[in-house]
């Protein structure tokens, strides 16, 4: 399929998460970003190259390789500079050394069964595990020693998957959280995390 989005004129494939309204949310709030930015599970590239276009420089990663091409045409089929997209499983092909100054992250938060898997690769989009939280909680547990102090983490959450347990693993490390952006839909709700991390170390809660 063929869409665009303020300007930027996409392509992506079937096998590729098509950018839904979680994605657009996103990419609007990547419009305003500063500095270097890791976006895991990038898709299509959308908020990637959103964040481009305002003049950061981005690396995005995803675990499925067409996406990984995918998000790459995009950016040479808009002419935008700045960015690069490895494949990998959330952190893996990320050095220990590197520090940026945003992550993003849209995960695969919608509970799934093992009959309700998607075939393919496009599966790794949607498929949260029995209680959604499956890709989340690994991501909760790594992107910390990623963001620089001051750094700020863009996480879409959906009210299917315990928000409420999401927000206390970021307040345990002394994250400051805003909810920037939020739609409803007749099934649930889902919204923008922006969680701001102190620029001096605390000690997390045990």
């Amino acid at each position: 399929m063929e869409l665009s989005f303020e300007g930027l004129s996409l392509r992506v494939p079937e096998s590729v998460y098509a950018p839904a309204e979680d994605s657009i949310m996103l990419a609007k709030a990547a419009r305003e970003l500063q500095g270097k930015v890791l976006e895991i599970g990038c898709g299509s590239g959308i908020a990637s190259l959103s964040a481009a276009r305002a003049g950061c420089e981005v690396l995005g990663v995803d675990i499925n390789t067409a996406a990984v091409a995918c998000a790459g045409e995009n950016a040479a089929r808009n002419g935008i500079r700045g960015t690069a997209f490895i494949q990998g499983d959330l952190f893996s092909p990320i050095p220990k050394s590197a520090n940026f100054d945003v992550i993003m992250f849209n995960p695969p938060y919608l509970p799934t069964n093992e009959n309700e898997r998607v075939g393919g690769p496009l599966n790794h989009a949607f498929d949260g595990g029995p209680d959604g939280r499956c890709v989340l909680d690994r991501f909760l547990m790594e992107f910390d020693c990623y963001l620089k102090p001051g750094g700020t983490l863009l996480l879409v959450q959906s009210s299917l998957n315990d928000a409420e347990k999401t927000e206390d693993k970021l307040r345990a490390l002394g994250y400051k959280i805003t909810n920037t952006a939020s739609q409803s839909f007749f099934f649930e709700s889902i919204y923008l995390i922006k969680a701001e991390k102190p620029h001096l170390y605390i000690q997390p809660q045990s």
